[in-house]
């Protein structure tokens, strides 16, 4: 399995990112949030599934894609043994992130993170692929564009809402599956990511903070 690492010096927690169904680890999306997450502290580990180093346009059985999961886990941990870890992904990544946690837990890990959650096929509006979420007993981060084609807004935030206290949803306002805003919005790609970015190192400081209160009681 190859991997990638953005680990800054003053690292204080590392993320297992997961690429999409259509591009892997090197994609632009891919790096811009590996490399904005870095400067904010957040060591990252992308990773290819198996389909993708084969060049298939296939994705993986989901065993498959979960094992690879739990490899990147695992290294990362390896890598960064100090750190808090988290896990998650783009999309695809994901779900296959999130359907390996519901499986068995990904040891070691804190929380997920999903960078548009793909809650239904494109003008098929359903839930039926979040129904593993409820066996998931982790904190969640979810970042929605308003335009994501793969999660209507309303049905995310039923799903979110019935998750409780373990979900937090991050709107962003204009973004689509690929957090592309258009023109018109006033604002542009780079910012999207640097909000993304800015969301998940807040929100996992949150938890940090938690688990620190915790111990202390």
């Amino acid at each position: 399995m190859s991997a990638l690492a953005d680990a800054p010096a003053d690292a204080r927690a590392a993320l297992v990112l997961a690429h999409g169904a259509g591009a892997g680890m090197h994609h632009a999306f891919m790096a811009a949030t590996a490399a904005r997450l870095a400067q904010r502290g957040v060591a990252v580990l992308r990773f290819q599934f198996p389909f993708m180093e084969q060049g298939s346009k296939r994705t993986d059985p989901p065993a498959l894609a979960q094992a690879a999961v739990r490899a990147a886990v695992a290294e990362a941990a390896r890598r960064w043994p100090a750190l808090p870890l988290f896990a998650g992904g783009k999309s695809f990544g994901a779900r296959m992130t999130s359907q390996a946690q519901a499986v068995q837990s990904l040891e070691g890990v804190r929380g997920l993170v999903f960078f548009g959650f793909p809650l239904h096929p494109a003008g098929k509006p359903s839930v039926e692929r979040a129904e593993h979420l409820a066996r998931v007993e982790l904190p969640m981060l979810f970042l929605q564009g308003t335009r994501d084609a793969l999660a209507d807004l309303d049905l995310v935030r039923a799903t979110t809402a019935q998750l409780g206290e373990r979900a937090t949803l991050h709107v962003v306002e204009g973004a689509d599956h690929s957090f592309h805003v258009l023109k018109r919005s006033g604002r542009t790609d780079a910012e999207v990511l640097d909000e993304l970015a800015d969301a998940v190192a807040e929100w996992g400081r949150g938890l940090a903070r938690t688990a620190e209160i915790g111990e202390i009681a």
